[in-house]
């Protein structure tokens, strides 16, 4: 009892401050798995820790850190494995969604097949030559065994250096391609491979789109597997864009070489190469310092690749080669537009590679160009005139050249096609023959004095008038008030039928003023109404295409059918009429106008306020007509259909005739014995046969004066007699002197009595 009375228990005694100092608590004394702490030391004393007091919010963030440095690494890292793996697995699936949806936008691959190309309209002159081409200008389809090695190889060292060992796409070519353009800020390099490339050509657009990025991808993965490399790089070289309208190298060799695509040298294959990159930027028709840079750009790629060595490369830099200027580039495309228009009624739809034959003679067309181009370029300011047309063509209506305007490149727009504009006196021809048939003759007397057709007053250029004229003298020399008088006469509508029935086309108004020319003709239809004249008074259907066939088969889809001889004119009147405007040339508006050797004959023509000027004229060979003025139809600086377009046309039509044999056109048979002696002083001294062959010596003594419409009138005027440059005034006879007309009772009493 004693023992366990010594054993019981004891309370602790805390008798000061200093009996807890030795007091602390070790591991068995913690609550909980004491494992996280086995390498811990132990605690600061209590009294340690309240003699040091620290902040809350630093307490609070050793604790967070300490717990987070108690995290085992091993589950850390599994942590971050789960969770990249369904990152991945939605990554994965948001690329097959992408890639379902831009296969959805595709057509189906498996019907997916290389198309064809667009056809090619392929347009030769009468020497067989191409001198146009249309659609989308592809050359022939070339093989690479055909092909000098260097060509190929200058595209694949400059595009695509790894196109034999990709699969269609280039990872490593994206991952450079992305560091260039981030070191660059902006897109200085592009990461598609040849493939891809031609996958953008054959079945994509231009447009810079996630969307279609992805569906260039997924198609050259399906062109790599269906086609072999050699293929690929094949129908690439054939199909690729060179700018300028050219697809493909044989094309774009022709275009910029004049050679074909297996004849190009090295460097001119590196400038091909380099052309991709910007065709329309770096064509070498457009910009051959820009197109040099870039093929010694794609030489030293070659060099670089080992495609090339250093010594074919400084070989190749010593021969440069220069872009050439294709035969009748420029103007002969208005000609290949307006054939554009009209093939669809001749063969419909085109849908095959088609040659046009035409009759545009390639040399003709280049003179016609120099003649329209050079004339603006030496006075288009003087006389501000800013646009011209010209149309050629045979008697029987085959146009030989035609320019629709200055430069086709600034405007498209077909002046001698679709322009219609106021022939002014150009159109007085309808007139006369019109007064012809009714009856009257070349010799009629008709009074040129003052007229008032209820209150218009049309008077001639001068306000002098010559009393009673010849119908020659008064066509010749332009008076408008003898043609106000005959299209009253013989009556506005039937003018109008008589212009109607030679081939123009335009809507005409019967009324006075027609007969000055005021209705708006195009310069085609007029032209073709004047061949009328030179054909014998046949019509006259102009035309540009004689023969249509495929290129590839030969076969022939449109042959022209021959005209049908409708006689729209009385061979006696044609003669009449080609012996009247001959006196155009002679004594009145269009003297400038000569062709050496040859009966020519002809009309000017001014329309109101000197807006347009106009000359057509013809031989037995040849019909053309030029037009001169302004698209806004604001005033020119006087000029008229007696300068500008007689210049024109004299320099085209010299040219179109040398070493052709000089052929006739019909005038007027004998009759009148006092007409038949006039004549026989103006043509030599005998009296004219049926057809005039070469021209008389041209005597006359009227200075050259311009022919007006409405509004605008011609002043016949003589030479001075000292030789002096300047006119003279009229005569106060007011008769004017026609010696190479004929008849005129001054010109005869001149010539029996020793006058001019």
């Amino acid at each position: 009892m004693a023992r366990k009375k010594s054993g019981g228990r004891r309370e602790p005694k805390f008798e000061g401050k200093a009996s807890l100092d030795g007091l602390r608590l070790n591991r068995s004394d913690r609550v909980g798995d004491n494992s996280d702490f086995e390498d811990e030391e132990d605690e600061p004393p209590v009294r340690a820790r309240r003699e040091k007091p620290e902040p809350r919010e630093r307490k609070a963030s050793k604790s967070r850190s300490s717990r987070a440095s108690k995290v085992p690494f091993r589950k850390r890292f599994g942590r971050i494995a789960y969770w990249g793996v369904v990152l991945g697995l939605w990554a994965m699936i948001a690329a097959v969604g992408g890639v379902i949806w831009v296969g959805a936008h595709l057509p189906s691959i498996s019907s997916l097949e290389i198309p064809k190309r667009p056809p090619t309209i392929q347009i030769v002159g009468t020497d067989g030559s191409v001198i146009a081409t249309r659609g989308e200008m592809p050359g022939a389809n070339v093989s690479l065994k055909d092909l000098p090695p260097y060509l190929p190889n200058a595209f694949i060292a400059i595009e695509d250096r790894r196109f034999y060992s990709h699969f269609g796409i280039d990872p490593i070519g994206i991952v450079r391609a992305a560091i260039a353009n981030v070191l660059h800020r902006g897109v200085s390099q592009g990461g598609s491979t040849l493939t891809q490339q031609l996958a953008k050509n054959l079945f994509l657009t231009q447009e810079r789109t996630l969307q279609r990025k992805l569906q260039e991808a997924e198609l050259a993965l399906w062109l790599e597997r269906k086609y072999s490399k050699k293929t690929i790089l094949e129908l690439y070289l054939n199909r690729v864009y060179f700018g300028s309208g050219a697809y493909g190298v044989e094309a774009a060799a022709q275009k910029y070489f004049g050679k074909p695509a297996k004849d190009v040298t090295l460097y001119e294959a590196a400038m091909l190469a380099g052309l991709v990159k910007s065709p329309s930027r770096l064509a070498p028709n457009r910009n051959p310092e820009g197109a040099e840079k870039r093929a010694d750009v794609v030489l030293a790629a070659m060099v670089d690749a080992k495609l090339i060595t250093p010594a074919k490369q400084k070989a190749a830099l010593a021969h440069p080669s220069f872009a050439i200027k294709p035969t009748g580039a420029g103007t002969i495309n208005y000609v290949a537009d307006w054939i554009g228009e009209v093939l669809d009624d001749l063969i419909g739809q085109v849908d095959q590679n088609i040659v046009v034959e035409t009759t545009i003679d390639p040399k003709l067309q280049s003179v016609a160009e120099a003649s329209i181009i050079d004339e603006l370029a030496a006075k288009s300011v003087k006389y501000n005139v800013s646009q011209g047309a010209l149309v050629a063509m045979t008697p029987d209506g085959a146009v030989r050249a035609m320019v629709g305007g200055r430069n086709y490149a600034e405007s498209q727009f077909n002046r001698a096609v679709t322009a219609r504009r106021q022939p002014g006196s150009a159109f007085k021809p309808f007139v006369y023959l019109t007064a012809l048939e009714a009856g009257l003759t070349p010799d009629t007397v008709r009074q040129d004095a003052p007229i008032d057709v209820k209150g218009w007053k049309p008077e001639n250029y001068s306000h002098q008038y010559f009393g009673p004229v010849t119908l020659t003298q008064a066509l010749a020399m332009s008076l408008n008030t003898v043609a106000v008088r005959l299209g009253l006469e013989v009556g506005p509508q039937n003018v109008v039928r008589t212009a109607h029935r030679l081939g123009i086309a335009s809507k005409l108004e019967p009324n006075a003023t027609i007969a000055l020319g005021t209705s708006e003709v195009s310069p085609t239809e007029l032209v073709g109404a004047y061949a009328t004249f030179a054909n014998n008074g046949i019509a006259v259907s102009p035309h540009v295409i004689t023969r249509i066939k495929a290129a590839d088969t030969g076969k022939v889809l449109y042959v022209r059918p021959l005209d049908p001889a409708s006689q729209v004119i009385d061979p006696r009147y044609v003669a009449m009429m080609n012996g009247m405007m001959h006196e155009t040339l002679v004594i009145g508006t269009a003297k400038k106008a000569d062709i050496p050797g040859w009966y020519a004959a002809g009309k000017t023509g001014t329309s109101q306020d000197f807006r347009d000027a106009w000359f057509v004229g013809y031989t037995a060979h040849l019909v053309t007509g030029v037009w001169l003025g302004n698209d806004d139809s604001s005033p020119t600086k006087k000029a008229t259909g007696g300068g500008l377009p007689v210049e024109v046309w004299t320099r085209f039509m010299r040219a179109a005739h040398q070493g052709v044999p000089v052929a006739n056109l019909p005038v007027p048979q004998s009759g009148n014995p006092v007409s038949d002696f006039f004549q026989s002083f103006s043509h030599g001294g005998s009296a004219p046969t049926q057809h005039l062959g070469p021209a008389p010596t041209d005597q006359a003594t009227y200075a050259r004066e311009p022919s007006y419409g409405a509004g605008r009138y011609s002043q016949p005027a003589y030479p001075p007699r000292n030789g002096n440059a300047r006119p003279q005034p009229a005569q106060t006879s007011g008769r004017p002197e026609a010696d190479a007309g004929l008849s005129g009772g001054g010109w005869l009493m001149d010539r029996l009595f020793g006058g001019r």
